[in-house]
């Protein structure tokens, strides 16, 4: 077969190969033309995978290494029988620690402690659900609020949208969703804005028409809102740059782009095809995997006493994953002309660095910090007390 695979996903043409001959694509790359003679496609969400992309190809299936799915016509694609898969909870991991760096990057910001402030999470599923965990594990009151599992289940414990509203922090994890018993789209609206307490923080790392992106901005503006941190955006990559300098964190939508995420992605495609196409299973790429950065972090003796767990915990967590980096690279889009703007964001996703996951590197403690291993270890961190 012929194999054509979004050269952006990590590992993809090792992966794919046990299927045939690997074509590797840039983004921009993959084109009806490019596309006309392939069995099997990867992509990831920048590729609309449409009747105008796929039409008279030999296009067998479909892959998406994302969780996502609004830039795949699935409908065309049963109608034309052709395989797909998309990869949810892949990134889950990735986005939740993703928050961790905000939460404690904007803690440090403005003064307050994490386990005095109460976060409301809009979406519980694969990524919302770890954040509920590990919010829990900073001692923050945490409401929930998911109208699907809630009708689902007889957990007791959702709440409505209105009353997450007093929260500190309201943080969102819900699909793109435009019909159906609950739309998403622009479901921070301006109405629901006003709504939100007076000082509040919104992150969103969702999708960017989740948030009326000029609400949000008048809502900071007005100060309203006490601060947002966004990873999406509205028009990517298109996006607007006035409401960039408001918020308080900004990145190139990147919270779900671990190195670790972005391999399991394509390990659920390759799976999928692999079913699909009545082949067996053989991925054996682990040798392949680059190591982290920091793969051990001992945090010195005379350290004890000297700071709050919160600090600490910031210091650790930044030394994996400098959230303030990616904000400023982020920041610099406004160095270029606008026409390059939406290029410079695509670069930024394109040849994001290669960033592992917390539980890919050790923290050693000294026994009077021990009280910190299980905080650690809930968000992901491998943990030694000495």
């Amino acid at each position: 077969m012929k194999v054509v695979v979004d050269k952006n996903n990590p590992l993809v043409a090792e992966t794919f190969r046990q299927f045939g001959d690997v074509i590797s694509l840039g983004t921009k790359d993959i084109t009806r033309e490019s596309v006309h003679d392939v069995d099997i496609l990867i992509v990831r969400s920048e590729t609309k995978v449409t009747k105008e992309l796929l039409d008279g190809s030999a296009v067998k299936f479909v892959g998406t290494a994302t969780i996502g799915t609004d830039h795949v016509d699935v409908e065309y694609l049963h109608s034309r029988k052709i395989g797909f898969a998309s990869a949810p909870g892949s990134n889950a991991n990735s986005v939740a620690e993703y928050i961790v760096a905000a939460l404690l990057l904007l803690a440090r910001r403005k003064g307050f402690s994490l386990k005095e402030k109460t976060i409301g999470v809009v979406g519980v599923g694969n990524v919302g659900s770890k954040v509920v965990r590990n919010a829990k594990a900073f001692g923050m009151t945490v409401l929930k609020n998911d109208p699907p599992l809630a009708r689902a289940s007889s957990d007791t414990s959702f709440l409505s949208l209105d009353e997450l509203m007093n929260a500190d922090i309201i943080t969102v994890h819900v699909p793109l969703t435009k019909t159906g018993p609950d739309p998403t789209y622009h479901l921070f609206d301006v109405v629901r804005m006003n709504k939100i307490k007076k000082g509040a923080i919104l992150i969103n790392t969702a999708r960017g028409s989740v948030i009326d992106g000029k609400a949000l901005s008048d809502a900071l503006s007005s100060g309203h809102l006490g601060g947002a941190a966004l990873d999406v955006w509205e028009g990517e990559p298109g996006i607007d740059t006035f409401l960039l300098e408001k918020v308080d964190i900004g990145t190139p939508h990147i919270a779900g782009y671990s190195f670790d995420g972005k391999l399991s992605a394509v390990k659920q495609t390759y799976s999928a095809a692999c079913k699909f196409f009545g082949q067996k299973e053989n991925w054996a790429l682990g040798k392949l995997l680059p190591k982290p950065v920091v793969e051990r972090i001992i945090v010195p003796d005379e350290k004890v006493g000297d700071e709050s767990n919160e600090n600490m915990l910031y210091k650790i967590v930044r030394q994996c994953y400098d959230i303030e980096s990616d904000d400023r690279s982020l920041r610099n889009i406004s160095k270029v002309s606008e026409e390059e703007q939406r290029l410079y964001f695509r670069r930024l996703r394109a040849e994001y660095r290669v960033r592992r996951e917390f539980s890919n590197t050790t923290v050693e403690l000294p026994a009077p910090m021990s009280s910190l291993k299980e905080l650690l270890t809930t968000i992901g961190f491998q943990v030694e007390v000495r």
